[in-house]
């Protein structure tokens, strides 16, 4: 049985991915999913500042966004991101924004979205490495299967319907409120335009699969 894909901890690759259209999405979950796991390092803030557009539609409201991410990206330090992250999602008791999806589903950590998800994961042979810190249906973790779906060379697993299912069935419904969250706190800064980016390529995400129905 294959393991649930472990968010990376390492810079991505943000280098253009030519015409190769999933190469580009794959890069993109890969980055949210590093952004979301953990604060950025230095490395990784200056590759983002300096990284391709996102998008071959410069007016485009994900390529907006982008931008504005890139621009504080440059403009921040590592230890004032650390200090966001650890003010927004860290700290002991109650987080100020939480990116678990039970959280926005079921108003609790560890409810039935949760096992529901589970159940999904191992339909297509996936589970939980035993060393993950995070359940599944933290945001980053479902970010880097959405990368594991679109850039994986399992034929049988990685397929479009499965990127798909699991995209509306256990991001879509609660991502935007997550980004909303994340923007309604006024220490967000690079979280700020993180979420906003977020919630754009979320939508751009969720009409592409509309195509397929």
């Amino acid at each position: 049985m294959q393991h649930t894909p472990s968010p990376q901890h390492t810079p991505v690759d943000l280098a253009p991915p030519g015409s190769d259209e999933d190469a580009a999405r794959a890069d993109l979950w890969g980055l949210l999913s590093l952004l979301f796991i953990a604060p950025p390092s230095a490395q990784v803030l200056s590759q983002l500042a300096s990284a391709p557009a996102a998008s071959d539609a410069p007016d485009s409201a994900l390529q907006q966004a982008w931008c504005e991410l890139q621009r504080v990206a440059a403009s921040v330090t590592p230890q004032q991101v650390r200090d966001e992250f650890e003010a927004l999602f860290g700290g002991t008791g109650r987080p100020a924004v939480y990116v678990y999806g039970s959280f926005y589903l079921a108003g609790a950590l560890h409810e039935k979205p949760l096992a529901r998800l589970r159940a999904d994961l191992a339909g297509i042979g996936l589970s939980r490495r035993i060393d993950l810190g995070e359940s599944e249906d933290h945001f980053a973790v479902l970010a880097e299967i959405m990368r594991f779906l679109i850039a994986g060379d399992d034929p049988a697993v990685c397929t479009l319907t499965r990127q798909r299912d699991l995209f509306q069935r256990h991001i879509q419904p609660w991502g935007a409120q997550m980004c909303d969250a994340i923007e309604g706190d006024r220490t967000a800064q690079f979280y700020r335009a993180l979420a906003g980016f977020t919630r754009e390529f979320l939508q751009v995400e969720q009409m592409a699969f509309d195509l397929l129905d």
